[in-house]
């Protein structure tokens, strides 16, 4: 002992003692020389090593370098002495059968800026911890760890980030809709508070929340079951549904146009001439006859003259055309799937008969619309529809009466041709006279009559139904456009 005291220098203020030598943490590979620069020449008799069935070593010390061999899986320690018999370095070695310190160096270069982050090896393992304080990093973690299955994850996020979040819940669940619900954190635990209308709201509202906390990164309440007596989902939902019995919604208008037009033309060309010379009666008599021997007799009485009138031939050219057009209209608003009527009409006294025989009779003419609407997907209409018009034409007036019933599907604001009829007649004549009991004028008599003459008639009768339903939420729309056809308008 007392040799060993004077090979030992004591120590001095420069040279650290046993208890200032900072220990040092060394990953040793199986089959893999690990090699320690040291900043001291070792004494190749002052290194011990804890457990020598887990670790070897050999020294270099012209070179300064330390040459660890690991034997088999484990962790032991290694003080290492100058030649002086002073402790310069203390190791504790982890002796691992694969290259985990290379995991590890690629996890720091990949995560080593990300504040709060620990990467670092116990036992085998490569593990990942600490608390994160940035939230744009959570993204970043969770990738990058996804290309390390291996690595045991115990990262969770900081209090700070906690409350980041946290706030970025309530935001978005308050702008869907939910402006009474908040966020709170507490114990790494998501609270959500607050009251809704309903049980879909309040799930609403969690799913909302779930966005902001992936899963590779939830508490470890939830990834373990070593926390606590049971799993507990990061986020707790404490809100409370008060369920408003809401008014049914307003069932849907639909105002119903109808508008019938009816359209009646009519031509007549005629064209042609007629000569027909007549003989005054006052003229002259010529008789001719038949002696009793058979010759030929004649006999005159008075002076052979006499008048003749139409002389000339006379020209008939005559163009005659008729239009009409008799147009109703009507506009209805009922509910979905209710049947509503319209009815317009006029009367219109007239006499029958002349004399002591006349009476007085009365033509109806008018407008009778029946329709149930039905609205269907898509805002189409399906109508039920029953319409019936009249009109009065002549004197006395004769009555035309037009019916349709039919079903039809019409898309909102959209018209459809309910329904018409087209009557078209067209007739010629040729040297047709045209007043066949003329007689000739005086007494007198045609001395011949030639008729050349063309005529042409051409009449129509048509009238169609149009309808347009519309969909409308309150009975008062459309009324701007009715009371501007109602307005005055000055001069």
């Amino acid at each position: 002992m007392g040799l060993l005291a004077q090979d030992v220098a004591p120590a001095t203020d420069a040279t650290p003692t046993a208890e200032e030598v900072k220990e040092k943490e060394l990953e040793v590979v199986l089959g893999i020389d690990y090699i320690e620069k040291l900043t001291f020449a070792p004494n190749p008799k002052g290194i011990f090593i804890g457990n020598e069935a887990i670790l070897t070593y050999s020294v270099a010390p012209q070179k300064r370098e330390l040459i660890l061999k690991g034997l088999k899986v484990g962790k032991s320690s290694v003080v290492v002495r100058d030649n002086s018999g002073d402790i310069k370095a203390k190791y504790t070695i982890n002796v691992s059968s694969n290259n985990l310190s290379k995991v590890v160096q690629e996890l720091k270069e990949f995560l080593g800026d990300v504040e709060g982050l620990e990467i670092g090896i116990k036992g085998n393992y490569v593990y990942v911890g600490g608390q994160i304080v940035v939230p744009t990093d959570i993204g970043r973690i969770a990738v990058v760890l996804e290309k390390f299955p291996e690595v045991v994850r115990l990262v969770e996020l900081s209090t700070q980030t906690q409350r980041v979040i946290a706030k970025k819940m309530q935001e978005e669940i308050q702008s869907a809709g939910m402006k009474d619900v908040s966020v709170r954190v507490a114990n790494s635990i998501f609270m959500l508070e607050g009251v809704v209308g309903s049980d879909g709201l309040k799930g609403r509202a969690e799913e909302v929340a779930a966005v902001f906390l992936p899963d590779k990164l939830e508490s470890l309440a939830k990834r373990t079951d070593s926390v606590q007596s049971a799993k507990k989902s990061p986020i707790q939902n404490f809100i409370q549904v008060n369920a408003k019995s809401e008014p049914p919604p307003a069932p849907k208008l639909l105002k119903i146009t109808a508008q019938f037009v009816e359209l009646s033309k009519d031509y007549n060309k005629v064209f042609g001439f007629k000569w027909a010379p007549t003989l005054g009666a006052n003229g002259g008599q010529i008789a001719f006859g038949k002696t009793t021997d058979g010759g030929v007799t004649t006999q005159s009485s008075g002076t052979l003259a006499g008048t003749i009138s139409n002389l000339f031939p006379k020209l008939e050219n005559a163009k005659n055309a008729g239009h009409a057009r008799v147009m109703q209209s009507g506009v209805i608003i009922v509910k979905d799937g209710i049947k509503g009527t319209l009815k317009k009409e006029s009367k219109k006294p007239y006499a029958v008969g002349t004399g002591e025989f006349t009476k007085a009779d009365t033509a109806t003419a008018g407008f009778n619309l029946n329709v149930k609407p039905t609205i269907l997907a898509d805002e189409k209409v399906e109508m039920e529809l029953g319409l019936n018009v009249s009109t009065n034409i002549g004197n006395p007036p004769e009555t035309l009466t037009n019916d349709i019933s039919t079903i039809i599907v019409v898309k909102s604001k959209e018209s459809a041709v309910v329904g018409g009829v087209v009557i078209k007649k067209n007739s010629q004549t040729f040297d047709r006279n045209p007043n066949e009991t003329e007689t000739a004028s005086e007494g007198g008599s045609f001395l011949f009559t030639f008729i050349r003459s063309k005529s042409f008639l051409s009449d129509r009768n048509q009238f169609v139904v149009f309808v347009t339903p519309e969909i409308i939420d309150s009975a008062s729309e459309g009324t701007e456009e009715i009371k501007k056809k109602f307005r005055k308008k000055g001069r």
